[in-house]
């Protein structure tokens, strides 16, 4: 008798132990955010631009501004994830899926990422990032109260599928895509488009919350990219004013880049 209690009594601080595994297992994994930073690295970016790009990265996830917005979630800690891309064929993993909860963990981000050389390569499918990205956060292997897609870009997509099939199919899954305009230069390149910022606007960002940050001169970069990922990470929405324009705001041409392209072909 006292050998089968002290069997069902083993059994139990098994099962007890297995379930507690478990469930540590799974709090492990749970963040307040999974965010894919997703960088432009095309030809028609100069290198100086691509250097103050990723040195704003690294920055940011250096500062104590940073840190402090992971803190303050309601888990206290987020995944991160920095992917390179450029034309329809070049999409790669930078520094892979992160957890970030220390300010440790924060600094140990950014030194991988300082660490790695800048590719270059042909042309813009922001389509192909997205896409990209997404693939990364269905195999990110922790579970997020908010899925996030940070794009940076300095042009229109011109390779890859349409871009805002990509961008339904992300938002269709709960994901919101953020964007960071890079407009530095005038327009006037075969590539470039008119307004960029709008572009972004209307054919890239989506979902809850989305927003987007342009960059009009090399000075901002920092500063603009640390606004942006505290915003991403703290979640806190624009607040939108209840006046809104009686006449509709001009809208971009979501195949622009599409356009150009074809126009150089002269097809």
């Amino acid at each position: 008798m006292i050998g089968i209690a002290r069997s069902l009594a083993s059994l139990l601080l098994a099962a007890g132990l297995l379930v507690l595994g478990t469930w540590s297992a799974q709090a492990e994994t749970e963040v307040d955010l999974a965010l894919v930073l997703a960088v432009d690295v095309s030809l028609s970016m100069e290198p100086d631009e691509q250097e103050l790009q990723r040195q704003g990265f690294v920055e940011a996830f250096r500062s104590p501004e940073v840190h402090e917005a992971i803190r303050k979630g309601m888990l206290g800690r987020i995944a991160v994830t920095y992917v390179e891309w450029a034309g329809a064929g070049y999409q790669q993993v930078v520094v892979p899926w992160t957890v970030i909860e220390q300010p440790s963990d924060s600094r140990g981000f950014a030194a991988r990422l300082a660490e790695s050389s800048i590719q270059r390569f042909g042309y813009t499918s922001i389509s192909g990032a997205i896409d990209f990205s997404l693939a990364q956060l269905r195999q990110s292997d922790v579970t997020p109260a908010r899925q996030v897609i940070d794009v940076s870009g300095d042009g229109a997509n011109n390779q890859g599928r349409i871009v805002t099939a990509a961008r339904d199919e992300a938002v269709a899954e709960g994901v919101t895509i953020n964007g960071l305009p890079l407009m530095l230069k005038r327009p006037d390149g075969m590539w470039d488009i008119d307004n960029l910022d709008l572009y972004f606007r209307d054919c890239v960002i989506g979902g809850p919350g989305a927003f987007i940050i342009p960059v009009r001169e090399k000075a901002q970069f920092a500063q603009a990219i640390r606004t942006k990922v505290i915003r991403e990470i703290a979640d806190r929405p624009q607040v939108r004013s209840l006046v809104q324009p009686a006449q509709g705001e001009e809208r971009a041409n979501c195949l622009a880049g599409e356009l150009r392209r074809r126009q150089r072909s002269g097809n």
